[in-house]
């Protein structure tokens, strides 16, 4: 396995330096770490904002992303998790046809333009949600998977609360303006991130231009499908009480970045911030890998072992996302109680790395023995202590 000297490492993190540090731990809940506006001046006219790089977590930029606020269509992407939940479990195939009631031929709003009693497949209407927005096509998925469509509500906010949306309430299943419907950027970003990590083939659909039903074409209405290169995804919002929203992400070489942004005066300022916010993303941020899974962070001593040291081992990759408006030193340390007395399981933890940038809270990771160590022999015991106590170290 790879050695990096944690001299190395601290000597490139110095040059680089810090604005913004994640760890892209398998275990860590995404971007739980960060809070509050983001300390970059970057003005915007948009209310509510959370970008968000999608390897790592890292929170880029924040304004008001935790306040409550109202996600009009974009709510829509609850609606289509649960779909596509169970269109992954088997309960439901993209060849089912389902019925058209009197209130889903009635809804007004974006439409579909389904026929009443006709029969539509699950396949046309999910792009009838994706890409047209289409209310009338939310109420035909929610009758026709849950019976009806405030049972169908009831799996949506069943699944916000495994995902961890804390602070969001799903009222209906189209947006429509309701004062319990409610979420947070924050929430909303997990729920993008979500989608596009466990269901990557439907995932597909969102980029998707134009859609035709009933012989009518429309065209989606996600403005950077149009003008930005590399976005993807995924749902635009407006209500006279939410403002112009939009969910989106983008892909700019091997980073994806996620962006929430709600409560735009103008249908152009959805367009014009959006991009803007997503430029300062890619241009301003990088990410690195510091370590891989398995490198040797260090070597430290043991005490009374059959061996002088053991390595430790770090059992993730760890990644940093860092600005390139900042220049901050990054601290790295190995904290271990040394030596390490024998006997030392391989796999046992017995030091922590502590990582810490510019006044942030530092971040732990542990380190674990890369080797078994034995404790040396009763001869060999009193020997090294007998060597300790006439020259002040050990002597194996």
């Amino acid at each position: 396995m790879p050695h990096i000297k944690l001299s190395t490492l601290i000597a490139r993190g110095r040059a680089l330096g810090a604005a913004l540090l994640f760890i892209a731990l398998a275990s860590a809940i995404w971007f739980g770490g960060a809070n509050g506006n983001s300390a970059a001046a970057f003005e915007t006219s948009a209310k509510e904002v959370i970008l968000v790089d999608d390897s790592t977590g890292a929170v880029l930029l924040s304004k008001n992303a935790n306040r409550t606020m109202y996600p009009a269509s974009m709510s829509k992407l609850m609606t289509l998790y649960v779909v596509f939940l169970k269109l992954t479990d088997g309960s439901l195939s993209l060849d089912d046809q389902l019925r058209v009631s009197e209130k889903a031929w009635r809804m007004g709003g974006s439409k579909m333009f389904v026929e009443l009693n006709s029969r539509v497949s699950v396949n046309e209407l999910l792009r009838g949600v994706i890409v047209q927005s289409g209310n009338d096509a939310c109420i035909v998925l929610a009758e026709g998977i849950a019976g009806s469509e405030s049972q169908f509500v009831e799996l949506m906010n069943a699944s916000a609360k495994k995902l961890g949306l804390h602070n969001s309430h799903y009222a209906n299943v189209t947006g429509w303006p309701h004062p319990e419907h409610v979420t947070t950027a924050r929430d909303m970003a997990i729920l993008a991130h979500s989608i596009i990590r466990e269901f990557p083939l439907f995932y597909e659909i969102f980029q998707e231009k134009t859609f035709t039903y009933n012989g009518i074409k429309q065209g989606n209405r996600n403005p950077l499908l149009y003008t930005y290169a590399g976005a993807d995804g995924l749902k635009t919002g407006h209500t006279e009480a939410s403002g112009y929203g939009l969910m989106a992400s983008a892909v700019r070489g091997d980073r994806r970045l996620i962006l929430l942004a709600n409560g735009m005066a103008h249908v152009n300022d959805r367009a014009r911030e959006t991009e803007r916010m997503l430029d300062y993303g890619f241009n301003e941020f990088s990410n690195y890998t510091l370590f891989k899974a398995g490198d040797i962070v260090e070597q430290v001593e043991v005490w009374l072992g059959d061996k002088a040291n053991v390595p430790l081992i770090i059992n993730h990759d760890l990644i940093v996302t860092l600005s390139r408006a900042e220049r901050r030193d990054m601290k790295i340390k190995v904290v271990a109680p040394g030596p390490i007395p024998a006997p030392v399981k391989k796999g046992a933890q017995v030091a922590t790395l502590v990582l810490k940038t510019g006044d942030k809270k530092p971040i732990e990771l542990p380190l674990v023995a890369g080797m078994e160590v034995g404790r040396l022999s009763a001869f060999g015991r009193i020997g090294a202590a007998f060597n300790h106590l006439l020259w002040g170290e050990q002597d194996h």
